[in-house]
């Protein structure tokens, strides 16, 4: 009779050292996330709060949605964003721009009243009367089946309304990025043909200076040290974004006569 109160205390201290290790893991990664000047960084921050996050789901016994949690937010969404950040390589400058007028106002204001509904909800959590994850899993036979009871019967209409609305938001967002080909695309004989008949068949000059720089924005240099605008990207050459290449002439070595070598 003694074992059981035990066995709940050895798990309660668990669960709470385990608490104050991963919890200030989950708030340093939000905050970085924050106050990273670098959209790529914020990424990486914001992987291991949510991992942080699939740490504790999983110790409170929601198994499944620490396994949800990991598989499609961090390992699919989230990378998936952070792909796309890395290939399209957006900079620091261009968070500066505000092409939408109003937007940080509307977006202080969400922040004031998200932060006013996590305040709710901690209070709310804090006043009222903890129920445990165990209890609820043992009474309907698991933590799957306990969400699919719950999500099928009495949220139904509220996960029905999200399926809806984030279908929506999948063709809205193919709508507006959808755009009208005025002109046929061009086949590979025809790229071809366009290749041969203009003024370089062959493969344009890589960007860089030689072997000592290979960077996007510096112009190549043909054997006579003269750059050439070819081997830079036309938009960074439109926009004055190259850099000048910087030759560095490397010095030659006397080897002296022959006699001595």
């Amino acid at each position: 009779m003694t074992a059981l109160p035990l066995v709940e205390a050895a798990t309660s201290s668990a669960q709470s050292v385990g608490f104050w290790i991963v919890g200030p893991l989950a708030v340093l990664g939000g905050l970085m996330m924050v106050v990273s000047r670098r959209a790529v960084h914020s990424a990486l921050w914001l992987a291991m709060a949510m991992i942080s996050l699939a740490i504790l789901y999983v110790m409170q016994g929601a198994v499944f949605l620490g396994v949800v949690q990991v598989v499609v937010y961090t390992g699919a969404v989230m990378m998936l964003f952070l792909f796309v950040l890395m290939l399209v390589g957006v900079d620091a400058s261009d968070s500066l721009v505000e092409t939408l007028r109003g937007q940080r106002v509307v977006a202080g204001l969400a922040g004031l009243g998200f932060g006013a509904l996590m305040i709710s909800a901690l209070g709310q959590s804090v006043l009222s009367p903890v129920v445990g994850v165990e209890a609820a899993n043992r009474a309907r036979g698991g933590n799957v089946e306990g969400l699919a009871e719950l999500l099928f019967t009495r949220y139904l209409w509220a996960f029905e309304l999200t399926s809806a609305l984030l279908i929506t938001a999948a063709v809205g967002a193919m709508l507006l990025a959808h755009r009208e080909r005025v002109i046929p695309r061009a086949t590979q004989r025809q790229l071809s043909r366009r290749r041969i008949r203009g003024p370089h068949a062959t493969p344009l000059p890589p960007p860089g200076v030689y072997a000592r720089h290979n960077a996007v924005d510096t112009p190549a240099l043909l054997p006579d040290g003269s750059p050439t605008e070819l081997s830079v990207p036309a938009p960074l050459s439109a926009r004055g974004a190259t850099r000048a290449p910087t030759s560095q002439v490397v010095p030659e070595i006397d080897s002296g006569p022959e006699d001595e070598r």
